[in-house]
């Protein structure tokens, strides 16, 4: 339920919780639900129903048995805000990052209006950054309903970045992270607007982070933009002695 994550600006995962079902336009070619039915072919426990949500308490403390810090990406199989998840079980989630204070706990979820309804009753810790998935121009709003939390770092992922995003309000904003489309049937990203994302954050003094050109050959393809690897972090980071990747 734990790995070593092979995600460029993560360190770990954690998955409480497994499973999910498609919201946006973003979630087409879901990475998380083909690694799933790998899973459930392979007869692994916690994927036995596939990609249906699913809680799973004997998860929950491993944060806690993990000494040395870390980044910790949480439910990268899943959406922790996703309705099929109770809020007990989510303040249990909450309760464990608070505890596992040594570690750094990054939150990503496209369910923003889930996220804006029970952000004031979350008791949100000082080392967990809560982000919004903005795939396309028209869930742009997810960023303002970020702003309403009380999340104490917000990030955007413009993962996988469909079209041009245009002017992006980075007001509380710390770190955007982008990136294309990966696997078999990869929706093509284009460079312009990677970069119009990268100037407006140097413009506003926002970490950016290019993930990936993704594609079927995504390893092939790379993440150099315009002659670099982009890969700021936010500067909360410093308080922590965490690396990634």
């Amino acid at each position: 339920m734990a790995v070593q994550s092979s995600i460029e600006w993560t360190g770990s995962t954690w998955n409480p919780v497994t499973g999910c079902t498609k919201i946006s336009a973003g979630c087409k070619n879901c990475y998380a639900e083909r690694m799933a039915k790998r899973l459930q072919t392979m007869g692994q426990s916690h994927y036995a129903k596939g990609f249906t949500v699913a809680c799973h308490a004997q998860a929950l403390d491993l944060p806690l048995r993990w000494k040395a810090p870390r980044m910790i990406f949480v439910n990268s199989m899943s959406d922790l805000f996703h309705d099929a998840i109770p809020l007990d079980f989510l303040q249990e989630i909450f309760r464990v990052m608070r505890q596992a204070n040594q570690h750094v706990f990054q939150v990503l979820t496209k369910r923003a209006e889930r996220l804006a309804e029970l952000a004031p009753i979350l008791n949100w810790p000082e080392n967990t950054w809560m982000g919004v998935t903005v795939e396309r121009s028209d869930y742009k709003w997810r960023i303002d309903l970020l702003r309403t939390s009380g999340a104490p770092l917000k990030f955007i992922s413009v993962e996988p970045l469909l079209d041009d995003l245009g002017e992006l309000d980075l007001t509380e904003v710390d770190w955007v992270i982008a990136g294309g489309e990966s696997g078999p049937r990869a929706r093509p990203m284009r460079v312009e607007w990677v970069r119009a994302i990268r100037d407006q954050c140097l413009q506003r003094h926002v970490a950016f982070f290019f993930k990936q050109w993704g594609g079927f050959h995504r390893k092939k393809a790379g993440r150099i933009l315009d002659g670099r690897i982009w890969d700021q972090m936010p500067e909360p980071i410093m308080r922590w002695p965490i690396g990634i990747g």
